[in-house]
């Protein structure tokens, strides 16, 4: 995880396009200076950031399933619950299911796992769009490709 990219995915664990799942680890830093004003003394991992770590999960499990042709950009957070608190250092596993998609709008369900115990989970909307520029969709090859993301599905 790089906070200060708010690159919030380490590593692609199990993408299903069948099925429309995904699971991503997030390893949180030790050290950030987010942490040094959430709290100070008591260091957790903003509500908000755990929300983003689901967003891009989800971008990821749509990347996979519509073949990284369209571009998932978040679009509304519902019901977001934060269940119990993630600490620096800890590893964070992120699972996402697709649950609706069409009309270029496409929503998921997902959850954040640490040591197996739920710490938080959201249902997500996304807008779907066409990368804006060659340059974009360049860059989030090279990122898919340092998260593991499977190569067969980045179609030139």
């Amino acid at each position: 995880m790089q906070l200060e990219y708010f690159h919030m995915i380490d590593r692609i664990v199990d993408l299903k396009v069948d099925e429309k799942t995904i699971v991503v680890e997030a390893q949180v830093p030790k050290e950030s200076t987010i942490f040094e004003g959430h709290f100070p003394g008591y260091p957790l991992m903003p509500g908000v950031l755990l929300i983003e770590s689901m967003a891009q999960a989800s971008g990821w499990l749509q990347l996979g399933v519509f073949r990284f042709e369209r571009m998932p950009i978040l679009a509304a957070v519902k019901e977001a619950k934060v269940r119990g608190s993630v600490f620096p250092g800890d590893l964070m596993s992120i699972e996402a299911r697709l649950t609706h998609e069409g009309s270029g709008y496409a929503m998921t369900e997902a959850k954040i796992r640490v040591g197996g115990k739920l710490r938080a989970n959201s249902a997500l909307t996304f807008t779907l769009i066409p990368f804006p520029n060659a340059d974009m969709r360049g860059y989030m090859a090279k990122v898919a490709e340092r998260v593991g993301f499977p190569q067969q599905a980045v179609s030139p």
